[in-house]
């Protein structure tokens, strides 16, 4: 996003923090008001359309979304959709992205106060891993003409009773109504968000055997250090670099293997 869209959907944020930090609202049932309303306005483009026109005042639309969904949801999900349509959004797509991201945001935040926040950071990414060595897995909870059920019931067979129920529930999500999106694409945004609750960074590493608590320890150390903010490592084990890790953090990767080194040495000599 930018422009008009990204400074709406910092307010929105602002907001969702303050919500969820009262102890009288419950960030899981928040999570799951905003997600109906996401694939409300995802399903209704007309609908979408008017509540994003920036040629009507914003107290209007503010009304409108109470109106029709004052009786749907709690009164501070409608109180928090209707602020965000007050804002102006660069395009209508946005209002329905953020509402997504807030929507993730709280289920994570209902995770964070329950102490499960690093275990569901973990279960995505080990999931994301799974899904890539495993085309007939990916081919199922991509496929456009399986219905919504029918993915719901295969990730409870995958998941139900072996992850975290937040991390159950935000890949469910994104398998049933990807938005258009890819699944490896929705699950790195899931990490991005569970790493920024704790205003974190991610970074991927992979080596060619397990690294010792030791050696996570002094790499977590050393990369905070170079980014200035804490990391949070995702591991990832593959023989294939022979020795030495990668990491990538962001769209930056550091290459510290042998087979990185190997293929940059027969680079330079076959030019």
């Amino acid at each position: 996003m930018n422009g008009a869209s990204r400074e709406a959907l910092a307010a929105a944020r602002e907001r969702l923090d303050a919500l969820t930090d009262s102890t009288s609202v419950d960030a899981g049932s928040l999570a799951d008001e905003l997600a109906a309303v996401t694939a409300l306005l995802h399903r209704e483009v007309s609908l979408r359309r008017v509540l994003t026109d920036p040629a009507q005042a914003g107290q209007a639309k503010a009304e409108l979304a109470q109106r029709l969904l004052g009786t749907q949801v709690s009164g501070p999900a409608a109180d928090l959709v209707a602020g965000m349509v007050r804002s102006r959004w660069s395009q209508s797509r946005d209002l329905v992205d953020a509402l997504e991201e807030l929507a993730n945001t709280a289920d994570l935040t209902a995770a964070q106060k329950a102490g499960r926040l690093d275990n569901v950071e973990d279960e995505l990414f080990r999931f994301g891993r799974i899904v890539a060595s495993n085309t007939e897995l990916r081919a199922a909870l991509t496929n456009r003409s399986a219905t919504t059920s029918a993915k719901g019931e295969l990730l409870r067979s995958l998941l139900g009773g072996r992850a975290d129920v937040t991390t159950e529930r935000l890949v469910t999500r994104l398998v049933t109504v990807p938005r258009g999106r890819s699944l490896e694409s929705g699950l790195e945004s899931l990490s991005r968000l569970a790493a920024d609750r704790r205003d974190r960074m991610v970074a991927v590493v992979t080596s060619a055997v397990p690294l010792s608590d030791t050696q996570k320890q002094r790499l977590g150390a050393a990369l905070a250090k170079v980014y200035g903010r804490p990391m949070h490592l995702n591991l990832d084990v593959d023989p294939e670099v022979l020795g030495g890790i990668r990491v990538q953090v962001g769209d930056e990767v550091i290459n510290g293997s042998i087979a990185d080194r190997l293929e940059d040495a027969g680079r330079r000599m076959a030019s």
